[in-house]
């Protein structure tokens, strides 16, 4: 990765797939995220890894469940405002308006999570792409 200070509003001007997250850096072993997303994603969990979300714009809401079937909550996050989502907890980030989010996860860690259901054309299944 570069030495340089990173944009990250520079970062999503380069793109503007949604659910589709780019990589901007790494720290350790973990990736540095940047993804817009509108409308809902899909139900996932990350069993081996929390999931930390930074609402960098727009409106951002997480539904939690502990497993499929169980009461929902949701969390909603205002701009500026962080969460963790802990490992094995059922999540589906949504949006009314759009959102851009700074997200951490370990390198390599599929969007969709370890346990999903099946995986609608608007979802990009990725481990995050390199920005162009």
């Amino acid at each position: 990765m570069s030495e340089r200070a990173i944009s990250l509003q520079a970062a999503l001007d380069t793109f503007d797939q949604l659910w589709s997250p780019r990589v901007v850096t790494r720290v350790n072993d973990y990736d540095v995220r940047v993804v817009k997303v509108r409308g809902e994603y899909i139900w996932h969990a990350h069993e081996n890894t929390d999931e930390f979300f930074l609402l960098l714009s727009g409106d951002l809401r997480i539904r939690l469940r502990e497993h499929a079937g169980a009461e929902e909550r949701a969390v909603t996050l205002e701009q500026g405002s962080a969460f963790v989502v802990p490992r094995g907890t059922e999540h589906r980030p949504e949006s009314d308006g759009g959102a851009s989010i700074l997200l951490f996860e370990p390198t390599g860690t599929l969007t969709v999570g370890d346990r999903h259901g099946e995986v609608p054309d608007h979802v990009d299944a990725t481990t995050g792409h390199a920005l162009t």
